[in-house]
C-alpha cells in the first residue's frame, strides 16, 4: 500500500471513529483497560523494585549476616530451629579474619505472644509511653557496619559497654513520640523498671515501601552488656559483618565458614549448622515475589486485551457488512485484493492504536497519582510494550475481517443493498 493510500486509510478510520463514537468507544474499551492495567502494574512493580534496590544499597554491598538458619527465602525446619545459637565470642573471633573491617553482634527483645510478634514492650518518659518499641542490644561497631546516622547526640561507646552504662539511643519515631517538639538528649526514659539516659537519636531509616511508619524507627538501642542485664534470657545472636571490598566476598565467606565449623565442632561430612547471607538474598526473594505477582496480573490484563481484540474483530465484520457496496465500487474502479486487505487491516490497527493511546494516558495518570500512596515509576519499556501489544491485537484480529472484505465478489457487492 502506498503512503498516500495509507494516509487516506488512516483518515477514513478516524472518520469512522468520529461518526460512531459510542460504538467505537465500547469496541476499544477492552484495549484501553488492558493497556492501562499493564502500565499501572508495571509502574508499581518498578517503583517497588527501585525502593528495595535503594534499601539494599543502603545496607551495603560489602555486608554479610550470620545467623543459625537462613532468614530469607525458606521456612526454617525443625532441625534449623533446634540448632545451637551463635555466641558473642563467635562474633569476636570473626574480627580477627583478614578482610573483616567490623563485626556487630546484636540481640533483640520482642513479645512472642504479640500478634505478628511485633513486640509490645513499653518505653516510658514524662507520662508518655511508646508501644511496640523494639529493644536491641548492640556494640559500638553497629554504626560502622550498618552505617547508622545520628540526628542528634552520639551512639554509645566502648566505655559505656564495658561498664554496662544505663544509656540508650532512640529511633526517630520513639524519640518524637516521647519528647515531641524538644530535644531528647540528656532526658531519662524508663524501660523494664530501670531508668536510662538518652545519649543519641538516630535519623529515620530507609524503608522499601513508601507511606506508613517504619518499625525500624521505633527502636531503643542499648550497649550489649546493658541489654544482657535487662533481658538475660535473650541469647540468640544475629551477627552483622562488614568486609573491606565486595570482590572479596567469596574469600570472606570461605573464611567465615571454616571459622564457624571449627568453633561449632561440625564434623567434616556434616552440613553447616549456620547460615551466611548478604543483602542480595533479600533482592532475590523480592524478585521472586514480584516476578510471580507481575506474571499473574499481566495475564489478567492480557485477557482484557484479548476481549478487546474480539470486540474489534466483531465491529470490523459489521463494518465490512455495512460497506459491502463501497467495497464493490472500489473493486470495480480497480482496487486490488491487497488494497482492500491493507485498508481494513489498517483500520483495525488504527482503532486499537487509539485505544492504546487512551490506555497509556489513563495508566500514566493513575501511576503518577499512586506516588502519593506507593512507590511508583513509569517504565518507558513497559509503556512501549503495552502500546505495541494494542497495535498487535488490532493486526491479529483485523486480518480475518479484512480478508473477508478483500475476497468479496465485486458483482455481488454492487448488488448489495
Amino acid at each position: 500500500m502506498r503512503i498516500a493510500d495509507a494516509n487516506e486509510t488512516v483518515k477514513m478510520a478516524l472518520d469512522t471513529l468520529r461518526t460512531n463514537k459510542l460504538r467505537s468507544g465500547l469496541t476499544i474499551l477492552g484495549i484501553v483497560i488492558g493497556v492501562m492495567t499493564v502500565i499501572v502494574i508495571s509502574s508499581v512493580v518498578t517503583g517497588l523494585n527501585n525502593s528495595v534496590s535503594d534499601l539494599v544499597q543502603s545496607l551495603g554491598s560489602n555486608v554479610l549476616f550470620v545467623f543459625r538458619f537462613p532468614v530469607f527465602g525458606q521456612r526454617p525446619t525443625t532441625e534449623m530451629l533446634t540448632r545451637k545459637q551463635l555466641t558473642y565470642d563467635d562474633a569476636m573471633a570473626m574480627r580477627d579474619l583478614p578482610h573483616v573491617v567490623a563485626v556487630s553482634p546484636a540481640l533483640q527483645h520482642t513479645d512472642n505472644q504479640a500478634p505478628g510478634r511485633g513486640g509490645t514492650t513499653a518505653i516510658k518518659a514524662g507520662g508518655k509511653k511508646m508501644q511496640n518499641t523494639i529493644l536491641e542490644g548492640d556494640t559500638p561497631a553497629a554504626t560502622e557496619v550498618s552505617e547508622l546516622d545520628m540526628r542528634e547526640g552520639r551512639f554509645f561507646t566502648e566505655n559505656d559497654q564495658e561498664r554496662a552504662a544505663n544509656v540508650v539511643v532512640l529511633g526517630a519515631d520513639t524519640a518524637d513520640g516521647l519528647f515531641e517538639g524538644q530535644s531528647s538528649i540528656g532526658k531519662e526514659v524508663e524501660v523494664a523498671g530501670d531508668i536510662f539516659t538518652v545519649v543519641g537519636v538516630l535519623e529515620r531509616q530507609k524503608q522499601a515501601f513508601g507511606g506508613g511508619k517504619n518499625p525500624q524507627d521505633n527502636k531503643a538501642f542499648f550497649p550489649i552488656s546493658t541489654f544482657h542485664r535487662i533481658h538475660p534470657e535473650q541469647l540468640d545472636y544475629w551477627i552483622s559483618l562488614k568486609y573491606d571490598d565486595p570482590k572479596n566476598r567469596p574469600l570472606v565467606e570461605d573464611e567465615l565458614t571454616e571459622l564457624l565449623r571449627r568453633r561449632r565442632k561440625v564434623a567434616n561430612e556434616a552440613a553447616d549448622n549456620f547460615a551466611i547471607f548478604g543483602t542480595d538474598s533479600l533482592t532475590r526473594l523480592w524478585t521472586q515475589i514480584t516476578g510471580g505477582l507481575f506474571l499473574l496480573l499481566a495475564s489478567l490484563s492480557s485477557v482484557a486485551l484479548l476481549v478487546g481484540g474480539v470486540g474489534v474483530m466483531n465491529i470490523m465484520l459489521v463494518s465490512v457488512t455495512e460497506r459491502t457496496r463501497e467495497i464493490g465500487i472500489r473493486k470495480a474502479i480497480g482496487a486490488t485484493k491487497q488494497t482492500i486487505l491493507g485498508q481494513f487491516t489498517l483500520e483495525a490497527v488504527v482503532l486499537c492504536a487509539v485505544g492504546g493511546v487512551i490506555g497509556v494516558m489513563l495508566g500514566a495518570a493513575i501511576a503518577l497519582g499512586l506516588k502519593f500512596l506507593l512507590p511508583s515509576a513509569l517504565s518507558t519499556i513497559w509503556v512501549s510494550v503495552a502500546f505495541l501489544s494494542a497495535c498487535g491485537i488490532g493486526l491479529v484480529f483485523g486480518i480475518y475481517p479484512a480478508w473477508k472484505a478483500a475476497n468479496l465478489n465485486p458483482i455481488e457487492a454492487l448488488r448489495y443493498e
